[in-house]
This record gives C-alpha cells, sequence and structure tokens, in this order.
C-alpha cells in the first residue's frame, strides 16, 4: 500500500512574526468560543460524548478496526478496504503493537480516501504543478485552481504549516528534499529526481447541429513514486543485490507506462482521431429527442473498457461520424435508443413501440437492399455489427417485439467481412498493419462468444489459430475492446471448435487428449502474471492495464471451467470446478462492481461459472449481490437475459436434484445439472450473451 511522505512539520522553520500573528488569532478564537459556548456547553459535552461511543470489532480486519470502522470480514478482502484499493490484513500486523506506527499508518489510508474522493470529483481538473513537492500534487484544491490560469500566487495561511517556509512557486531546493529522501536509496531515485506523480486530464466535446451534447473527460497517471521501505531500515551504500531492487525496477517501469495513450489503435474507418468532431444530422423533433437521448445514455455505455482504455473515443471517432455518414446505422441506433427509453422511462408503451419497430424496420429493409445492390460493403457492415451488439446493452428479456435472431444478421456480417477480406489482412505475416480494423475485432468478439452459444466452430476460428501461433503479429485488438488478452479468446474459440467436434461423435480417448493440451495452452498464458490486485491506483484513479489483467484471469478461469466440462462424466461436485469457482469469486472481487463498474462486460463469465453451480454454493450469493448492486440496469440488456436464463438453470438443477431417482444417494442426487443451452432452446431463447 502506498505511503505518504513523513511528516514534514517538523522539518521547516517558521518566521517569528507568523509565529506571533498565529498565536494571537488562535488566542482570540479560544477567547471568543469560550463566550459563545457558556449555554450549551453540558448539552454538546452530551452529544459528543454519544458520538464518540464506538463498539470494537475483535474479528474484523486490522484496517477497519484502525479505522473505527463496522468491516463486513469478507474474504480473502473486506468490502471496504477492496474499495478503497487498501491492504487488507486479519492477521495482527506488525505496526498494530506501536503507537507511532499506528498513527503514521492511520494518516496514510486517510491520504489514500482523500486522494480517491478528489478523483471522483469528474467535475473538476487534477491540477499538479511543477515545483510543488510530490505529496502535495493531489492535495486539496487551492486558489490557483478555479482562478485565472496565469495567477499562480498562493497567499499565506494562519493554518497551513507551510506558510513561511515554503515557497510554492518556485522548485524546490535538495535540502528541502530531505525529507522525502531520507528512506530513499539512490536506487529508487529516477534520473537523479525524487519521486513524483502527474495526473494528465484530455476532455473531448461532441456537437451534433453545433450544439454541445457529450463532454468526455479521463484522466492519466504517471508516476514514478514508490512506497519506500519502513522507518529503521538500514539501506547499505551501493546498489542492492537480489531480486527486491529489480522487482521495484520494474513495477516503477511497468508505472511509466500504465497509461500509455494510443488514439490511433484502431482504425475506426472515419479517417484520424479528432477531437472535437462537429456533427450535423436534420431529423424530425421525436427523431431528435431519440437520437439525444442515444448520444446523452445509451452511448456511454456500449463499450466501457475501450473506453477506459483511451484507445480513441467511441463516442466522436467511431458512433457520431457514422450516425452522419451512414443511414443505416442511423435507423439503428434510434431503433436501440427508443428501447431503452421504453425500460429506463414513462414512456406510453404503444407510442414506443411504434418508434422501436419504425426504425427497427427501416434498418433491416435498408440493409436488405444494400446487400442486393452489393455496394457500401463497410457502411453495411458496421450497421450490421450495431444492429447485433448493441442489444446487448439494451430491453428486456421480455420484451415480445417482433425482431430477427442475431446469428441471423451475424451471417449478413460473415458475407460482408469476407468481401472486405478482413481476416487476411489482420492475419498476413508480410503486412502488418499500423491500425486494426475496428470492425474485424468486433466481429471476432462475436463470432467467438457467439459460438458457444450454438455450440458450434466460430466461422474464422482457422483465423484466430494463426493469431495465436504467430509470433510477431497475435494481436486483434480484443484486449483493447472488451479486456480479455487476445491469446485466452483465441483459446475459448480452440475450446468451441472442440466442442462442436464431441457433438458430432468425436471418441472420448481422442476428446480426453484435446482436453489436456488445451489446458496446458492456458497454462501458457499464465506465466508471469502475478494474480488479481487493486485496479486502483494510489490517488484513486482507475488503472486500465490492472483491470485488464483482472478480466483476463475472470476470462481464463471461465474457459476452464468451460473446458473442464467437455471431459466425458463431468459433475460440478468434482473437487476441480468447485475449485475453480472459488478462484474465479476470488478474481471477481477484484473487478469493479455496480452501475459505474464492469459487470456488464463479463456476462459470458457470469453465464459459464454460475451453470455448474450447487445449492448453497457461495457463488450464487456473490451474484445476487452484484445484481443488486448494479439496481434497475441489471436486468437490461445481455446482462439482465444472462440473470434470467441462470435463475431458470437454477432452478431446474435444483428441482432435479431434490426429486432424484428411488435408491439413489443425496451425493448422486446433487450431481444431477442442467445444461444452460437446454434450458434456452426450451424456452425459445435466442440471446448472445456476451
Amino acid at each position: 500500500m502506498p505511503s505518504a511522505p513523513p511528516d514534514r512539520r517538523n522539518s521547516f522553520s517558521r518566521a517569528p512574526g507568523s509565529a506571533v500573528n498565529m498565536a494571537a488569532t488562535q488566542s482570540a478564537k479560544a477567547k471568543t468560543a469560550s463566550k459563545s459556548s457558556n449555554g450549551s456547553g453540558n448539552a454538546n459535552a452530551n452529544a459528543k460524548a454519544k458520538s464518540q461511543m464506538h463498539r470494537r470489532s475483535r474479528t474484523g480486519c486490522f484496517t477497519c478496526r484502525l479505522r473505527r470502522k463496522k468491516c463486513d470480514e469478507g474474504s480473502p478482502a473486506c468490502t471496504a478496504c477492496r474499495h478503497l484499493g487498501l491492504q487488507c490484513e486479519y492477521k495482527r500486523p506488525m505496526w498494530w503493537s506501536n503507537t507511532e506506527a499506528r498513527r503514521r499508518h492511520k494518516e496514510d489510508i486517510k491520504n489514500i480516501i482523500k486522494r480517491k474522493k478528489l478523483a471522483e470529483k469528474s467535475s473538476h481538473a487534477i491540477q499538479t504543478s511543477v515545483g510543488s513537492p510530490p505529496g502535495l500534487s493531489h492535495s486539496l484544491p487551492s486558489s490557483a485552481t478555479f482562478t485565472d490560469p496565469l495567477d499562480r500566487t498562493r497567499s499565506t495561511s494562519v493554518d497551513s504549516h507551510f506558510s513561511t517556509a515554503f515557497n510554492f512557486n518556485s522548485p524546490p531546493t535538495g535540502a528541502e528534499y530531505g525529507v522525502y529522501n531520507a528512506q530513499l536509496h539512490p536506487d529508487f531515485i529516477f534520473g537523479a529526481y525524487s519521486p513524483y506523480e502527474i495526473d494528465v486530464k484530455t476532455e473531448r466535446q461532441m456537437f451534433v447541429n453545433d450544439v454541445p451534447t457529450l463532454r468526455e473527460s479521463h484522466v492519466s497517471t504517471f508516476s514514478t513514486y514508490h512506497t519506500p521501505p519502513p522507518p529503521g531500515t538500514v539501506l547499505p551504500p551501493g546498489h542492492f543485490e537480489g531480486g527486491w531492487t529489480e522487482h521495484i525496477h520494474q513495477e516503477r517501469r511497468e508505472s511509466l507506462s500504465e497509461e500509455a495513450l494510443n488514439l490511433n489503435f484502431f482504425d475506426f474507418a472515419h479517417g484520424p482521431h479528432n477531437t472535437a468532431r462537429h456533427v450535423r444530422i436534420e431529423l424530425e423533433e421525436n427523431d431528435q429527442r431519440l437520437l439525444d437521448h442515444f448520444i446523452q445514455f445509451v452511448l456511454p455505455t456500449i463499450f466501457p473498457i475501450l473506453e477506459s482504455n483511451q484507445h480513441g473515443s467511441v463516442g466522436s471517432d467511431l458512433i457520431l461520424p457514422a450516425l452522419q455518414s451512414n443511414s443505416v446505422y442511423l435507423h439503428c441506433c434510434l431503433s436501440i435508443a427508443a428501447q431503452h427509453l421504453k425500460t429506463h422511462a414513462n414512456v406510453s408503451s404503444e407510442e414506443i413501440d411504434q418508434d422501436i419497430m419504425r426504425h427497427r424496420y427501416a434498418t433491416i429493409f435498408s440493409l436488405c437492399e444494400s446487400l442486393k445492390r452489393d455496394e457500401n460493403h463497410q457502411q453495411i457492415l458496421e450497421a450490421t455489427l450495431g444492429l447485433i451488439f448493441f442489444q446487448c446493452v439494451v430491453g428486456r428479456f421480455d420484451d415480445g417485439l417482433l425482431d430477427i435472431a442475431w446469428h441471423q444478421h451475424f451471417q449478413a456480417a460473415i458475407n460482408l467481412v469476407q468481401k472486405l477480406d478482413l481476416p487476411r489482412l489482420v492475419s498476413d505475416p508480410a503486412r502488418q498493419m499500423a491500425q486494426t480494423p475496428f470492425n474485424m475485432t468486433l466481429t471476432g468478439w462475436i463470432d467467438i462468444l457467439g459460438a458457444t452459444m450454438q455450440g458450434t466452430s466460430p466461422t474464422f476460428a482457422h483465423t484466430y489459430r494463426e493469431k495465436h501461433l504467430s509470433q510477431a503479429n497475435h494481436h486483434l485488438g480484443l484486449r483493447e475492446l472488451m479486456g480479455c488478452e487476445d491469446r485466452v479468446m483465441y483459446l475459448i474459440s480452440e475450446i468451441a471448435c472442440l466442442e462442436s467436434l464431441k457433438r458430432d461423435g468425436m471418441d472420448d480417448f481422442t476428446l480426453c487428449q484435446h482436453v489436456s493440451a488445451l489446458g496446458e495452452q492456458i497454462s501458457l498464458t499464465e506465466v508471469n502474471e502475478t494474480g488479481p490486485r487493486s485496479p486502483y491506483n494510489a490517488n484513486g484513479t482507475l488503472s486500465p492495464k490492472q483491470l485488464s489483467r483482472n478480466m483476463t484471469a475472470a476470462f481464463r478461469l471461465a474457459a476452464r471451467i468451460y473446458l473442464c466440462s467437455l471431459v466425458p462424466g463431468f459433475s460440478p461436485s468434482q473437487p476441480s470446478p468447485m475449485g475453480l469457482i472459488e478462484k474465479l469469486i476470488s478474481v471477481l472481487h477484484y473487478i469493479p462492481s455496480g452501475p459505474e463498474g464492469f459487470d456488464r462486460s463479463l456476462v459470458w463469465v457470469y453465464l459459464i461459472g454460475g451453470s455448474i453451480t450447487l445449492p448453497g454454493n457461495v457463488f450464487r450469493s456473490f451474484f445476487e449481490d452484484r445484481v443488486a448492486q448494479l439496481g434497475e440496469q441489471a436486468m437490461c440488456g445481455s446482462f439482465g437475459r444472462m440473470v434470467t436464463v441462470l435463475r431458470e438453470v437454477w432452478l431446474q438443477s435444483d428441482n432435479l436434484s431434490q426429486v432424484g431417482t428411488p435408491g439413489s444417494l443425496a451425493s448422486d442426487a446433487g450431481q444431477q445439472l442442467v445444461h444452460w443451452r437446454d434450458v434456452m432452446q426450451m424456452k425459445g431463447w435466442e440471446y448472445l450473451l456476451i
């Protein structure tokens, strides 16, 4: 856990005049307070005594006990520590028995909480000053934060510990840095400078018909700061020996490249990245209302992982240009906006249903006409993929409006991808593309996970296999798009191919050989992985790199569960799948939940993991807790459909387990399993749960 710099209040000298003024001011305040408190002293004392009453926890983590907060005793980390990115310690730590160490530890925690709260105020830019010491880069906003940017003068205050001893408007000298470097070995100072953190805030403004509609803001952290060794540690002169120094150097290098921006990673087929596109769209009043709703409420929820990675703006680089130049895409988005409006707003059902069907029909009719003319393949592919994927964001499972199944739309997308020759472009080793075609990346995501919905092989499985085996060009952009490493997704494609072969009659011996080989391939993707950690930096900002590692770990465990389910005689009560479920729960703890979290990007993971859980398994209570945190959004889009499928699977599996067979043991009955795909076929649900 990163520590704040040591206390500096004794390291600077104060001018005599300042000390006299401070004493006089405090004395005047004390006299005024004593006069005003004569009439209500007893009442205030009683209220204070009641507010200070606290029942100490004897079983909670030591971090919550130090903060005097209630601990829910979660494992491996309680909710409070996990939310704040603190180290949760149930075993008595060394600092607990030392009063001074406890005081410093508590101050560190307060600093982390303060930084996190400041980072959440997205309406204000996090200002950093070149001349300020490292520990003040996330201090409370000063007078220079909200005034004229040319005014960098900071006035003195009688309440400040640094009123006259430190000049905030000039670079500090080496002597002034002594309090920070007292515990730092020369190896830990980057380029002869003391450690620092810089927050860079980038903003994009979108316009529709010259009206500003959506303002996007991202904060990126570049840091060379590392927690110093604990006080009292003797650091020998010269370079350290052993792996600890190299480990910290590695962490520093990762920190410097943590938030590296590449705004031109994807080829969105709408020209280079532009920070302020002006989009002009002429619409009728009712359709304009739908477009405004789409931009304000639907657009921010479509690609949350891509937005957090900051590889271009989904709005200004992809969706808004397509709305202007692609009428089929526009009809698709208006239909999606009407579906979202129907779910979240009090609008007449009959009126909004007409809007949904009107634009849905216009989209499908225009697609068919364009396919007949065999032109504008890029635009038609873009609209077709939007028609498929945007449905994963909106709508309820019980929406009975007439629609075409996703896999029928995807057949048209496959034909367009082949006409554009995208598989060859991304897999040709002799042709290294500067930018990854976004439409091919989105097609690959739908193709791989969509194949698992139907128990078939992915259409472009051969392309993924070539990318997996490639040493120089294995990236397809799947991690940047949805958070899971590309090689793990390629192995999920291979497992889907194996399941297809099993359904076609592959013998058990050959099947088990392939299962073993794929299990080894999955293990190779874990090399050099350090395990899940909090996805938040010390200042409370999100770390896209660590979030991707955590999500990859979740998808990897789900892939192992999927692979195990193909083994003949598989039972969810066996130790192996039960152990995988426990590990999956542990990883999911490190992925942010709630409306601003990323659970809606883990639909496939929850489906595969939850479908094999038995009654009383802790995964079920954990899952229902995550659903409750999402609120009304939990029943919308693919996540809501997945929740419906899982609950139906659990209902049928539990009923089957309770009935059992005459003369069977309870343990045998508990091994009954209803496959989620069978439930969907029985109910007539043709969902794309990705």
